[in-house]
């Protein structure tokens, strides 16, 4: 039987970084990095990691804590978002999102499971 409690030291995973698709990447060298965390009672979660640089993206819906870093996201349609260590923000799905780091980030990231059933 698994524990009924349990936790994950976020600042402490290690995190493979990628090149962005040239589509998304403002500045050269931007990269990225993540992982998916076991989902919980629906709910999926992971860390994310975001390099020095310029980047933009098109959301999905979610919640998201800044671990560490800093910078600023903004949003085509409307909004900022100063990002620093406790930083909550909320990104609704189809957002178009400009992200400007000038400290490498970290954050958690929350959303409800897709269910791909009919």
């Amino acid at each position: 039987m698994s524990s009924v409690i349990s936790s994950v030291d976020v600042g402490a995973l290690a995190l493979d970084h990628f090149a962005l698709p040239p589509e998304l990447t403002v500045t050269d060298g931007a990269t990225t990095g993540g992982v998916r965390l076991p989902s919980f009672d629906g709910i999926e979660v992971g860390v994310w990691e975001h390099s020095t640089g310029i980047s933009t993206d098109t959301e999905a819906s979610e919640l998201f804590v800044v671990i560490s870093g800093c910078g600023r996201v903004t949003c085509d349609q409307g909004g900022v978002i100063e990002l620093a260590p406790g930083v909550m923000g909320f990104l609704r799905e189809g957002a178009r999102t400009r992200w400007e780091i000038t400290e490498p980030l970290r954050k958690v990231w929350i959303t409800r499971r897709q269910d791909t059933a009919p």
